[in-house]
């Protein structure tokens, strides 16, 4: 129960509400020892116990101080944060495989121009990613399920939405409100 508990994900918020991404219960509540972030939604009744104390374990925390995040490059395990926005989805026959299954493809060809970023690359089956080769989908005549430009609002939300709706759903006031800002902020940036 304990390893459970540990192993769970913890929406981290910026001071302005702004998803930052997912901490594990440990840090979440180590921050909140130090006073650094607000409890601002518990997992249920769930409690992680030591010998002397008790603590409610967190579903949502929000940092007291405001970080600019815009500064930070978000790293991380590329190839697992594109499986999860990619739902485990072979993106071209559109087959729901198990990680050891799937495969990383450039969509446009690196050796064409492509680039190792999220909206070049998407997860693919291994007999498609063969099938597919050195050509771009147009060409191999295998169009993709789904475009990875809708995923604007960046790799970790999407992780944390796909969370939300399947597992987590005190999340999606965090996160429905900040994907409603972006694709307004988005908007009023073409419209000028």
């Amino acid at each position: 129960m304990r390893e459970e508990i540990q192993s769970r994900r913890v929406l981290k918020l910026n001071a302005s509400y702004e998803p930052l991404g997912l901490i594990g219960v440990p840090r979440a509540l180590s921050l909140a020892a130090r006073g650094a972030v607000d409890i601002v939604e518990l997992d249920g009744d769930r409690v992680l116990r030591s010998p002397r104390f008790t603590w409610p374990v967190p579903s949502v925390v929000r940092l007291k101080v405001y970080i600019n995040v815009r500064k930070y490059e978000r790293k991380g395990n590329l190839r697992v944060r594109i499986f999860l926005r990619d739902g485990y989805r072979c993106q071209y026959c559109g087959a729901v495989k198990d990680a050891t299954d799937l495969t990383l493809d450039h969509i446009i060809p690196r050796s064409r121009g492509g680039t190792n970023d999220a909206l070049n690359l998407c997860a693919a089956c291994i007999p498609c990613n063969n099938r597919k080769g050195n050509r771009t989908p147009a060409e191999a005549r295998m169009p993709l399920v789904a475009n990875p430009s809708a995923y604007t609002y960046g790799l970790d939300l999407a992780i944390a939405i796909r969370m939300a709706e399947t597992r987590r759903t005190e999340w999606l006031p965090y996160l429905v409100q900040s994907r409603s800002q972006v694709t307004t902020s988005k908007r009023e940036a073409v419209h000028k």
